[in-house]
């Protein structure tokens, strides 16, 4: 028993002991005096606090605010100090201190498509539309101003506006025809008979003054003997009156009038004359160089006067009639030159010369006919060969101010092209248009020569364009109602 008094004795005195210790070092510590701040070397300025320029989305994204704000998942926006600001990744900042000063426009896309929103939003992502302010949209209703990099992805080109000759080529298709004056037919004036036909093929070549068939006519008898008779009758009239040998004289010629008439050949009048024998039959002979594309004439067959036996087609020269729409017939001159290509011939192209205008409209196809004369030397144009025709013609010869096809934005009753105006800014404008041809057009008002126009992605800009110009208006007759 006493041995467990005299241990209990001994841990409570080691535990007051412990607590007197710990007391004495704690009351050591609190009566000890703190050291004074360090003093200010004298003259040195006091650092200035850091200012908060704008601040940034916490993940990093081109998203900003003027203010402290949270983004969707309720993480806060970073602060971005003005010693650490990025000058080219958000607005400066005078810009977000008058932020609420300034006038929006309207709020576009975050991601740069094409959609606007007159009221702020947000796209399918979360993302705040941005706002585009009234000076940053361009001075004039619909000028549109586009960052380098915008520039660059939307593949914006332009082109000079210059004076140049517009050349147009009317294209159009045709068939090929004979030439009618380069047509010629074998038709007797008189009655007769075919007793040999010496050309007896459709399609067969023949020269000029080559036989082509022997007739035996009785007229053409009778008014050979009739010749013969006068004339011999003036011979042995040498001792008659003047008026029986007058009379002698006027039947000769007369019978002489009827043959050339009926056009007997000179040669055998001649002939006639000098043998004093009348021909059984008589040579008819071609009249021109060709191919007999008619041959109605058959051994043995009786004709009449003017009955056609052939007919005869020089090809060295032929005509094209095109088929123009009426639409370009105002871009065709007379003496223009034509270009022609016909399937038969792949890569060959003939040359001709515009030399007609008809004076009618086909009413079904709303064509007019243009004739258009064709050299063919060689005969390998053949008639009714389809043909396509290139007819090239400066409707001006003078310059004209003239912009690619591509730089007109065509809306039906207006008319619009981009001008450049440098550092990013477009305008539309309306232009009056003449004469197209090439791929380019005359602007006979609205550009001047040395101006800018864009020809690649200008409908993009000009759908930017009349967004502006039309939320312009609005925002101006809303704040003019009282």
């Amino acid at each position: 028993m006493s041995a467990w008094r005299w241990i209990g004795g001994v841990l409570a005195a080691t535990i007051l002991l412990a607590g007197g210790m710990g007391a004495g070092y704690w009351y050591g510590q609190a009566g000890r005096s703190q050291p004074a701040p360090p003093m200010a070397a004298p003259g040195a300025v006091a650092a200035p606090a850091r200012v908060i320029a704008y601040y940034q989305d916490p993940t990093g994204k081109p998203d900003f605010s003027p203010e402290p704000k949270k983004d969707a998942e309720g993480r806060d926006y970073v602060p971005v100090y003005e010693d650490t600001a990025d000058p080219t990744a958000a607005p400066p900042p005078q810009a977000a201190a008058a932020h609420s000063e300034r006038k929006v426009l309207y709020y576009r896309n975050p991601m740069g498509l094409p959609d606007t929103s007159p009221v702020p939003k947000k796209d399918t992502m979360g993302m705040a539309y941005l706002p585009v302010y009234a000076e940053a949209a361009g001075d004039d209703a619909g000028t549109v101003t586009i960052s380098p990099g915008k520039i660059q992805t939307l593949g914006v080109r332009t082109e000079t506006a210059a004076t140049r000759v517009v050349v147009r080529t009317v294209r159009a298709v045709g068939t090929v025809q004979f030439d009618e004056r380069y047509l010629a037919v074998v038709n007797p004036k008189f009655e007769g008979w075919i007793e040999k036909l010496n050309i007896n093929t459709t399609g067969q070549a023949v020269r000029r003054g080559e036989p082509m068939l022997d007739v035996y006519s009785p007229d053409l008898v009778a008014a050979e003997q009739e010749y013969l008779i006068a004339r011999d009758a003036m011979t042995h009239m040498g001792g008659a009156d003047a008026t029986a040998r007058a009379g002698a004289t006027t039947l000769r010629e007369a019978a002489l009038n009827r043959l050339r008439n009926w056009d007997i050949p000179a040669a055998e009048v001649e002939q006639l004359a000098r043998t004093g024998k009348v021909t059984h039959t008589l040579t008819l002979r071609a009249p021109t160089d060709g191919v007999v594309i008619d041959k109605l004439a058959v051994a043995g067959m009786r004709f009449a006067p003017g009955d056609t036996l052939f007919r005869i087609a020089d090809l060295s020269h032929l005509w094209l009639i095109a088929d123009v729409f009426e639409q370009d017939l105002a871009s065709v001159r007379i003496g223009a030159i034509a270009r022609v290509t016909v399937t038969a011939y792949p890569g060959r192209t003939f040359t001709g010369t515009v030399v007609f205008i008809y004076p009618s409209v086909t009413r079904e196809t709303r064509t007019a006919r243009v004739r258009i004369e064709l050299p063919n030397p060689d005969t390998l144009l053949k008639a009714d060969m389809y043909a396509q025709v290139e007819i090239g013609t400066a409707a001006d010869p003078m310059p004209v101010v003239a912009v690619p096809d591509s730089a007109v934005i065509d809306g039906g009753t207006t008319q619009t092209v981009l001008i450049e105006q440098g550092e990013g800014r477009y305008q539309p404008r309306k232009v009056k248009l003449g004469t197209r041809g090439d791929g380019y057009v005359e602007v006979m008002e609205g550009v001047k020569p040395g101006e800018k126009v864009v020809v690649g992605a200008n409908f993009l800009i000009d759908a930017e364009s009349n967004l502006r110009a039309a939320l312009q208006s609005f925002t101006q007759s809303k704040d003019a109602t009282p």
